[in-house]
């Protein structure tokens, strides 16, 4: 029998070559999903920000979890620190690559999202990180700072506007009730800014490194509820004064008199007071009125699960 590819074979050479070449080359990398907002690093370099976060003050590398690790650029770059890397991913197709581009006795892969992942099972002072999806940014983030004291700290590329609002302070533009939601469970810093090029497929807006450094609530577990309903009522319209705000929640009074106690006149607004302010007004409000029942949850985001605006 003769061999396929023998000289009197019909088959015209360059498709020959081109099954010979398939046969033997590296598997294909999966196609990248518009709908689960995936867009990789070109490069490792670009993650320095981040790994000098993580590891700061010659920190031993510990078990760090990645989220959406994808093509494996940040992956790789923790694997090279010296991590454990427990690798959350949503899709399978890339989550089988990447078990294939970097075999490591370091590295796990667990295929599923990361929104039902159970955090209370790690160990105390686990590392987080992530190239997270725009659209889910927010979410993943409220998670992961309510895994303290299991996680101790993360780093995040977010698209850049949501940056600056986690980052803002009273006076900025951007400063709102996610600005202190945030603050309220970590200290955070902008760590840098990544333009559209640097990833694959580019977006269309800049992104930003952040840095968490996980703390305890500033109040008891079961009363930050209540604080953050405050949050998100005080920001919902941001062009009223704080008293027109809350007098949905709370009676008129009550509300003048409280921000009375604490130096502030009528017609203050919400974006001037910092969160220690806000705390004050938590307090001085538990005895002048209970807040209505709310209809949302708790957290950084709103009753549709999108990233709060405000």
């Amino acid at each position: 029998m003769k061999c396929k590819w023998s000289a009197t074979c019909r088959v015209p050479r360059w498709r020959r070559r081109r099954v010979l070449k398939a046969a033997t080359s590296t598997p294909v990398r999966p196609r990248r999903k518009k709908a689960l907002g995936q867009h990789h690093l070109r490069a490792g370099s670009l993650c320095r920000p981040l790994l000098d976060f993580l590891f700061s003050a010659g920190s031993p590398a510990g078990l760090v979890i990645e989220i959406g690790p994808g093509g494996g650029v940040l992956t790789a770059e923790l694997l090279a620190a010296g991590a454990e890397v427990l690798a959350l991913e949503i899709d399978p197709e890339w989550a089988a690559a990447l078990r294939v581009r970097l075999p490591s006795e370091r590295l796990s892969v667990k295929v599923g999202d990361v929104l039902d992942f159970d955090w209370s099972v790690l160990p105390a002072g686990t590392l987080v990180c992530g190239n997270l999806p725009y659209q889910l940014g927010t979410a993943i983030v409220d998670q992961v700072l309510r895994a303290y004291p299991q996680v101790e700290r993360a780093a995040f590329l977010l698209q850049r506007e949501v940056a600056d609002r986690l980052v803002a302070a009273p006076g900025d533009p951007e400063f709102g009730s996610l600005s202190l939601l945030t603050q309220a469970r970590a200290e955070v810093r902008r760590l840098g800014v990544v333009r559209p090029g640097s990833f694959v497929p580019p977006p269309k807006v800049d992104s930003a490194f952040v840095g968490f450094r996980l703390h305890e609530p500033p109040l008891p577990e079961d009363e930050m509820p209540n604080f953050e309903r405050l949050l998100r009522a005080a920001f919902r319209q941001r062009r009223k004064t704080l008293v027109n705000s809350l007098t949905s929640s709370f009676s008129r009074n009550a509300v003048e008199g409280s921000l009375t106690k604490l130096g502030h006149g009528p017609r203050t607004r919400a974006e001037a007071l910092a969160l220690e302010d806000f705390l004050e007004l938590h307090r001085a409000l538990a005895g002048g009125g209970e807040p209505a029942a709310a209809a949302v949850p708790g957290g950084i985001l709103s009753a549709s699960g999108n990233p709060e605006q405000s």
